[in-house]
């Protein structure tokens, strides 16, 4: 199970990490640690890529399977609360990108998780992937 946080700012647009092992572009996120709460993940995988301290409970925009690893995502559309804006471990670098921007940078399968956190449609979006390509 992992977990992902989409950061909106006020011009709608939604925070990126550049991803430092594969150089991908991605909302920042990650797996859950053995007896880490569900929201405890989310903040913590957001202010470790980001320094960025989000408002809890966030709102469920999605939930992806990727169909080749079996890994089961939980995307949230966040909101900042504290921090500033810094590379972590895992980040190398970190961008603001508007929803034609993302669409250009993303791979598809993470793409659709930060376009579908930028609609925040009720209920939340449930889709499968195979790590690239939505299935």
């Amino acid at each position: 199970m992992s977990v992902a946080g989409v950061i909106v700012d006020r011009q709608g647009r939604a925070l990126l990490v550049q991803r430092r092992d594969n150089g991908h572009w991605e909302p920042p996120g990650g797996v859950l640690e053995p007896g880490e709460t569900i929201p405890d993940a989310l903040q913590r995988e957001v202010l470790e890529e980001t320094g960025i301290k989000i408002a809890l409970p966030a709102t469920l925009t999605g939930v992806y399977k990727n169909m080749t690893r079996l890994i089961i995502a939980m995307v949230f559309r966040c909101e900042a609360i504290d921090g500033d804006l810094t590379t972590g471990d895992e980040t190398r670098a970190l961008r603001w990108a508007t929803r034609d921007e993302v669409a250009d940078l993303v791979d598809e399968a993470y793409a659709i998780r930060v376009l579908d956190a930028l609609d925040a449609v009720s209920p939340p979006a449930v889709r499968a992937h195979d790590g690239v390509k939505l299935i």
